[in-house]
């Protein structure tokens, strides 16, 4: 990739992005952990799948208490995923290929182990050495933030014996939360992109972001001071990195979740948390109106800044951004199984939510590459990969790659009680049902099928960078939408029902264009009058050129 297409202002709008855990992807040196030797040989596999972009999970040092979300070393390599060399190597093949990277960066709190706190815990109070966290004489301060690990904390304040004081956390009690009112936890921050820029990846995943800044007598969440903060990261950023992104994981509400765009002059990109799970309950409901609902209030954000939409990742199935009888109607329509419940969401893979019903699987990926923003895919979804709710925490979602029907799934030549994690082995979803090697060999495989729609995806750029509008019919369970980006106009329509169904789609101003269907290159009759009638197999859907 040449240097002008890496530093391209605007290519996180054609991104497709394929998030991966480095532990769980190939292990190249046998130890049963994988590494980035491995996942540098397994590149050509991601290159014919048809993405453009790697979010790595964290993959700092760490002692693992929270699967690398607990940092204690910013800037060095887990140790049993190589070596800084490696990772460079890594990023110079993964260019050589037109893939970009994405480096998942934790910046709201950091291990109890690392040596910031260690400092921080034995430093004066009030020194700049422990103004580094967030401490206090008493744990009834900020008493209207809420806890998000209902399973697993009590209280966001834990005492520290060393410092003889409490310290803030909004997630594990070993993950004390930096404190960015300190000038110098800030710099630190910035060094440490710097680090990584340096060695060059292409942009940041900042994780819980709307939780950086603390304020007395308030939520705690998407204050103006965390704003600002972006704000300057991103001016810093900008006039030495041109053509890097930052990509928000802030979990919010619709209003706030859009905030962090600013006026493009934040962060390029964020999670589309809101859209989600409106995906699930309207494919459960078989009715369009939660997508076309939460778009409407979610679409107007600044030009140059793009939404990253997503159906599965490595946490569970976030139900938090919808309201109690929406969470309990998800709940029980996916997770009847109480044991797939976590916190406030369900910790299943795409496949068993999906019954591994091939219909609506591919039901699912149409719609997360047709609707507005840059598709994120997570590893294993390509085969429809299941997951192994007997593990602990959200672990039954990051099981190993299956790569083979042979020993350990492809994935290690480690003896099998040395892996990173155990083998999904049942008859359903084990490897040796599951897996890339006969998937590969499969015309019709779900590996196969997604190969060719995301080609498709990559050469029509009104899917990432087009305008959006939908198209009545009257029919509830088919929705149908217009996205336009210069001269092109793509009609996509889809049913949400497991019934046939037809239906007039209403195409005012569109009389005279001939709809021909990407995927098979089939002519349609042309467009005669304003509506046009459509027959859809059940889960059916269209992606139609408007010549």
């Amino acid at each position: 990739m040449s240097d002008s297409g890496l530093q391209h202002p605007l290519w996180h709008k054609d991104a497709i992005i394929y998030q991966l855990h480095v532990k769980s992807f190939f292990d190249a040196n046998g130890d049963g952990i994988g590494d980035f030797q491995g996942l540098t040989q397994k590149l050509d596999y991601l290159a014919q799948l048809g993405i453009n972009t790697i979010w790595l999970m964290p993959f700092y040092p760490s002692p693992g208490r929270d699967d690398g979300y607990d940092i204690s070393d910013y800037e060095g390599i887990r140790p049993e995923f190589g070596t800084i060399d490696d990772f460079s190597r890594f990023v110079e093949e993964a260019h050589k290929r037109s893939i970009r990277v994405i480096a998942e960066l934790v910046i709201n709190h950091t291990s109890d182990q690392h040596p910031w706190f260690q400092r921080a815990r034995r430093a004066p109070a009030g020194s700049p050495e422990r103004e580094f966290y967030v401490w206090s004489d008493t744990d009834k301060k900020f008493k209207e933030t809420r806890i998000i690990f209902v399973d697993a904390e009590r209280s966001n304040w834990t005492w520290d014996p060393v410092a003889k004081s409490y310290f803030w956390h909004r997630f594990y009690s070993h993950q004390p939360d930096l404190n960015y009112r300190n000038p110098a936890v800030v710099d630190a921050l910035l060094n440490t992109m710097r680090f990584w820029l340096d060695l060059g990846v292409d942009g940041f995943r900042l994780d819980a972001i709307p939780h950086l800044v603390e304020r007395d007598e308030t939520r705690n969440e998407n204050l103006p001071e965390t704003h600002a903060l972006l704000k300057y990261i991103r001016r810093t950023l900008d006039g030495s990195y041109p053509g890097k992104v930052l990509l928000a994981e802030a979990n919010q509400w619709p209003e706030e979740a859009r905030q962090y765009f600013g006026k493009g002059d934040e962060c390029h990109m964020a999670f589309h948390f809101p859209l989600m799970p409106r995906i699930f309950t309207a494919i459960a409901k078989a009715d369009k109106q939660p997508i076309v609902t939460i778009i409407g209030q979610t679409y107007d954000i600044p030009n140059s800044c793009q939404w990253a939409i997503f159906l599965r990742n490595h946490d569970e199935l976030s139900l938090e951004m919808v309201s109690e009888e929406e969470r309990y109607f998800l709940w029980n329509t996916y997770a009847a199984d109480k044991r797939a419940r976590l916190n406030l969401g369900i910790r299943r893979r795409l496949g068993p939510l999906m019954g591994q019903d091939r219909r609506r699987i591919e039901l699912l990926h149409i719609l997360l590459l047709s609707l507005p923003g840059s598709p994120v895919l997570y590893y294993g979804d390509e085969l429809g990969m299941g997951d192994n709710i007997e593990l602990g925490d959200r672990n039954g979602v990051r099981t190993l790659m299956q790569w083979s029907p042979d020993k350990n799934a492809g994935f290690s030549t480690a003896p099998e009680e040395q892996l990173a994690l155990p083998l999904i082995d049942d008859p359903q979803y084990g490897f040796k049902a599951i897996n890339v090697r006969e998937q590969e060999s499969d015309p019709h495989s779900l590996l196969n099928w997604l190969r060719r729609i995301l080609q498709l995806r990559t050469v029509h750029q009104a899917f990432g960078r087009g305008s959006i509008h939908f198209l009545e019919n009257d029919n509830p369970a088919v929705i149908a939408y217009l996205r336009e980006y210069g001269e092109e106009k793509l009609l996509c329509a889809a049913n949400l029902s497991d019934a046939s169904v037809a239906t007039d789609v209403q195409l005012v101003g569109l009389e005279g264009s001939t709809p021909v269907e990407l995927i098979n290159g089939l002519a349609f009759p042309p467009i005669s009058e304003s509506g046009y009638r459509l027959t859809f197999q059940p889960y059916g859907y269209y992606w139609l050129r408007l010549d």
